[in-house]
């Protein structure tokens, strides 16, 4: 069906979301206040594993078969030298991730994490939002079903990033269009352009956003119009892992841009999701703010291509392994709260 999947069933597919299994979530919780700790001492942590029971609908939460899934595709835009680096780039890293090279590969090694690398048609960038759609109906529908059909069975747990010069343009684009705002406010130094280069780039947003948000008839459409190839398939993963009841990890900007055409559609639509971090790039923060959610942690990071996702699955397997094999009070002997 996927394959042959138009835009309005994509949309319909929401419908269909699973919601949280409370079940699996309350023996979570349970569970939790019979370790032997104070009641909240661990944090976060005491709450991603809940989170992960809820979503993956079992209890005890797993954290054996991780994956980062990096979707990889060019955009129209960035012959307009929105970026500090050439189009060519987004090929040329790719075989840098085939080859092991690049940051992505390193964290999924330090975690025993899969890593899968998708292009997508690389060949053909997306149209110029500045004068036209970035996709038409059926490029995107097939963008989003490509992403769906990379979510495989097996999968505990999924980071989703993105390669793509001029990506950081789509994506402030995307979100002045879902959420409004300025391009100052959505627009930053992606690669590392300023000045007169910035400006361009923020200007290059203005336009697109100001052909193209009266036009879209709603958030997917506003992804056709001002997204990606890459983009769309992260929307399809984001919706695949709801509807397999797989919990995700979002990286930086881009792909939670991506994301967050589900929650403008629905706002519990990304309750299965987690964002592994903040962005240097400054939409980002603006964009945690709009969508309600509180990055794992803030490192500085602005790389993309799933570094802060997959750098996030630390901070899982670890509460995982502390919700799972700390022992209760009764397992230890040790006095409970009175």
């Amino acid at each position: 069906m996927l394959e042959r999947a138009d835009m309005n069933e994509i949309r319909a597919l929401l419908g269909h979301f699973p919601g949280p299994d409370l079940e699996a979530g309350t023996a979570a919780a349970a569970r939790q206040a019979q370790l032997t700790k104070p009641e909240g001492s661990l944090g976060r942590l005491e709450e991603l594993a809940i989170w992960l029971a809820t979503w993956q609908a079992r209890h005890p939460p797993r954290f054996d078969h991780p994956r980062t899934l990096v979707f990889a595709a060019n955009h129209g835009v960035a012959r307009r030298g929105v970026s500090a680096y050439p189009a060519t780039v987004t090929a040329q890293m790719v075989q840098n991730f085939i080859a092991g090279g690049a940051a992505v590969n390193q964290l999924s090694q330090a975690f025993d994490a899969g890593l899968k690398v998708y292009e997508m048609n690389l060949d053909a960038p997306t149209g110029d939002i500045v004068v036209e759609p970035a996709m038409s109906e059926e490029e995107c529908a097939k963008a989003v079903a490509y992403g769906m059909m990379a979510v495989e069975p097996g999968i505990d747990t999924l980071a989703l990033g993105e390669m793509g010069i001029g990506n950081t343009t789509a994506a402030a684009a995307l979100c002045a269009g879902l959420f409004g705002g300025t391009a100052k406010l959505w627009t930053g130094p992606g690669t590392g352009v300023a000045g007169t280069a910035l400006e361009a780039k923020r200007a290059a947003v203005t336009e697109a956003v100001a052909r193209h948000r009266e036009a879209a008839r709603d958030p997917f459409d506003m992804l056709r119009r001002l997204g990606g190839l890459e983009l769309a398939a992260i929307t399809g993963a984001v919706m695949a892992a709801r509807l397999g009841r797989v919990p995700v990890v979002l990286d930086g900007f881009a792909s939670t841009a991506a994301a967050a055409v589900l929650f403008v559609a629905d706002p519990h639509a990304l309750d299965h999701c987690v964002v592994g971090h903040v962005s240097a790039e400054p939409g980002h923060r603006h964009l945690l703010e709009r969508i309600g959610q509180r990055a794992l942690f803030d490192l500085g990071m602005r790389l993309g291509e799933g570094s802060g996702a997959t750098l996030a699955f630390a901070i899982l397997k670890a509460a995982v392994a502390c919700h799972t094999g700390m022992a209760t009070f009764a397992e230890a002997g040790v006095s409970g709260p009175t």
